[in-house]
């Protein structure tokens, strides 16, 4: 696991070694053991290392026999071994042991192609000194990171958004639609960036910059295809699915205990983390280290059922206690590290479970992805409801329904019926795509028209929705796929893969996602959405390949997900300091956002009238990040507003 980082020039001067190493300083945390750097045609490669493979002769940047093509990597290669042995058959000589060399022999093998042979977690960019190119890649889910921003003169790119703001002549202006997509969905959605000018490599994409010419080529290589298990009627019995499946499952959590180092596994208390471990305790019976965070809200606090799961298992557990008065400590230090806004409130637990288990292990593998590979959001159940919503009269919705609803008394737990009605009522009625949003999102369309300020309402561009673009690439026989596929492409790559590498990485950990294993990925597309979601029963197949293997309560317990109180701790210990990031003079200075509107959402919620805590979450986070990264981005909203008005 590494950070990476570089600048390709076509004109004008060299990449210097001072400023490759500043962009590795940016990063330093995602590779605390070594720094490597290589300069030479117009190209400045850099990388900063974390030893999990080969760890004396891993040191990058890599070459390939003759030294015409280099590679800085980040990630893992599961299947290196096999394709070493492969490209040795073929006539290739390695120098090291490392999976980093694999990448850039499979490169002078197959080319661009190469990323079809690997099944991994990985960022990387190769300089082919032979034909003047520069070759970025990204896994097929987005595991692993990659920004990078292309002029007429240069390509500067790097794991982190922060790598490339150490560049001069990168700006700090920040991109108003990307700023509305965020307010939206708690999240900047790939392509996009926050800052303008800079993107996102997607997932399973390369990236081909040509030095003579400047021309710069993307193509995807990888897309999951969820259609494949619609269609024909699905005639495997359950027994064999079962067998199937424990089969591809147990197969890739093997591939991935690959390391040279210790590893352990992050457990929660549900069956995604649950069927990981367990697999892993097959594999190693005695040796698999779990660790938890539990919460002092009981409304939220799982540790007794990771307890559980870990007695049941045989895992050398260790749990850490998060206390209310540890917030004020721990929300600084995540939001200063996070170089884009994430409005994920599950990053701060999620740090402090990674720097927990640092303490022991360097790679931990967790059971990320679960939700969206088998089925378990509650949203698909409410699509499915929300279709029976929209037969209902007008009036007994309009007039009975949502008053209500309404009415309803505020609760601030995890679980409040409240929040969740108030939400499922107010998307209900919307086309499939615009009520996901609003059921996961903060801000509604409605909302953004009275939180934006008029230059910023002007200024914006109006950019195709990302969702339906995604959509409208895919014809689904099942509504119910639709909504997975979205899962996947959106909150999955964007939200959940982002938490879980800045958060790790923070601390150096290596995290490691099994289930979203290629061949897991892909095996799982092929089964019908039936076996996901039966009836009002979410992850059915896999709860049929538990129930002998995890205890019934771990099987059948609902979703709870992995989240912090954040409704209570805005009206505790961090009601201070969100008092005063959103306070309205600053608000004014910056013009981004109605100060009024803003007032009135914190004064509703510390009443206690209101619950808006995803809203002033979301709102808090952006500011925070705007205080670190954003200085200078105020410009932006005048001279995009003069253009507009032209």
């Amino acid at each position: 696991m590494c950070g990476i980082c570089g600048i390709a020039t076509r004109r004008g001067p060299m990449p210097d070694t001072g400023l490759l190493t500043r962009m590795c300083q940016t990063i330093v945390h995602r590779g605390p053991d070594d720094q490597g750097l290589l300069i030479r045609d117009g190209v400045g490669l850099g990388v900063r290392r974390l030893s999990i493979i080969d760890l004396e002769g891993g040191h990058q940047p890599i070459h390939d026999a003759d030294e015409s093509a280099w590679i800085v990597f980040n990630g893992e290669i599961y299947n290196f071994p096999e394709l070493r042995q492969r490209l040795l058959d073929r006539g290739h000589r390695f120098y090291t042991r490392s999976d980093t060399e694999v990448v850039v022999h499979a490169y002078d093998e197959w080319g661009e192609a190469c990323v079809e042979q690997l099944n991994g977690m990985f960022a990387f960019a190769i300089w082919d000194g032979r034909s003047q190119t520069l070759l970025l890649a990204r896994d097929r889910l987005g595991i692993k990171p990659l920004y990078y921003a292309v002029s007429d003169d240069r390509l500067v790119f790097g794991s982190e958004l922060k790598a490339l703001l150490a560049v001069p002549g990168i700006t700090r202006e920040v991109d108003l639609d990307a700023l509305d997509d965020y307010l939206a969905l708690e999240y900047v959605p790939s392509p996009r960036c926050i800052i303008r000018g800079v993107n996102k490599l997607p997932p399973g994409h390369t990236l081909r910059w040509q030095r003579t010419n400047g021309d710069v080529q993307l193509r995807r290589y990888w897309d999951v295809d969820l259609t494949a298990g619609e269609g024909a009627p699905d005639g495997v019995p359950l027994p064999q699915r079962v067998d199937e499946l424990r089969t591809v499952l147990q197969e890739c959590v093997r591939k991935e205990l690959i390391s040279d180092v210790p590893l352990g596994v992050f457990l929660s208390g549900g069956i995604d983390s649950g069927a990981v471990a367990a697999m892993m305790s097959r594999l190693s019976p005695g040796h698999v280290n779990s660790f938890s965070i539990g919460f002092t809200d009981r409304s939220f606090d799982e540790s007794s059922y990771a307890r559980q799961l870990a007695r049941h298992l045989g895992t050398n557990h260790r749990e850490m206690i998060l206390e209310p008065s540890m917030v004020t400590d721990l929300v600084p230090l995540v939001t200063e590290s996070l170089d884009e806004p994430l409005a994920d409130a599950s990053i701060v637990p999620t740090y402090l479970l990674a720097r927990f288990a640092r303490q022991h292990v360097t790679v931990a593998l967790g059971g990320d992805g679960g939700d969206e590979l088998f089925g378990g959001y509650p949203t698909l159940l409410a699509h499915r409801l929300a279709t029976t919503y929209q037969r209902m009269p007008r009036m007994l919705r309009e007039r009975v329904v949502r008053p209500l609803v309404g009415r309803l008394p505020v609760s601030l737990d995890n679980i409040s019926l409240d929040f969740k009605l108030k939400r499922f009522v107010d998307g209900a009625g919307h086309p499939l795509g615009e009520r996901h949003a609003r059921w996961l999102g903060s801000f509604t369309p409605e909302q953004r028209a009275e939180l934006l300020t008029p230059a910023v309402l002007d200024a914006l561009g109006h950019e195709p929705d990302v969702a339906a673009q995604h959509l409208a690439a895919h014809a689904f026989a099942d509504p119910l796929n639709q909504v997975l596929y979205l899962d996947i492409k959106m909150y999955l790559e964007n939200d959940i893969l982002v938490k879980v590498d800045r958060a790790s990485m923070m601390v150096s950990l290596e995290a490691r996602v099994p289930l979203l294993n290629v061949d897991l990925v892909e095996h799982m597309a092929r089964v019908p959405v039936s076996l996901k979601l039966r009836g009002q029963r979410s992850k059915y197949l896999l709860k049929a390949a538990m129930r002998d293997i995890l205890p019934q309560a771990i099987v059948e317990r609902r979703k709870k997900g992995f989240g912090m109180p954040v409704a209570r701790w805005l009206r505790g210990p961090l009601r201070e300091l969100v008092s005063s990031t959103l306070h309205p003079d600053k608000l004014r200075r910056e013009g981004f956002f109605q100060p009024a509107y803003v007032s009135r959402l914190l004064d509703e919620h510390l009443q206690g009238r209101r619950d808006h805590r995803k809203q002033l979450w979301t709102l808090f986070m952006f500011e925070r990040w705007y205080e670190r990264y954003g200085a200078g981005a105020r410009p932006a909203i005048a001279s995009a507003g003069a253009t507009q008005g032209q």
